[in-house]
């Protein structure tokens, strides 16, 4: 069995690591950006964003575009909403939704940009 190579030192380039410290997330906002993403590692969720940069749609709309049940693309909106990247209207018995703001298809599409790279 190969052995695994080991750093014996405590710092390197301590000018470095202290120039570093300051700017790294505390625990709290680190998780609420983990927790940011993960929501964007679902398929479902990201062919439904890519329908609402779109249009602001209902769930029965939703549901046709993408040949999914009700219950599948309500159940992926609570989390969006949950998340505070969709927001709702009613208009009569009907919900539209639509994203909360622009951050989240400029994101979307920052992330979309990296993966088309060669």
């Amino acid at each position: 069995m190969k052995e695994i190579e080991t750093c014996t030192c405590s710092i390197i380039h301590d000018d470095i690591v202290q120039k570093v410290i300051p700017s790294i997330l505390n625990d709290d906002k680190a998780s609420d950006l983990a927790s940011f993403f993960k929501v964007f590692s679902d398929p479902t969720r990201i062919k439904i964003l890519s329908a609402l940069f779109i249009s602001e749609m209902c769930v029965c709309d939703l549901a046709a575009s993408l040949n999914m049940t009700h219950s599948a693309i309500s159940h992926q909106l609570r989390t969006f909403k949950a998340a505070k990247l969709v927001k709702s209207r009613k208009e009569g018995k009907v919900v539209y939704y639509a994203l909360a703001d622009t951050h989240i298809q400029q994101i979307f599409h920052q992330g979309y940009e990296h993966i088309c790279e060669d």
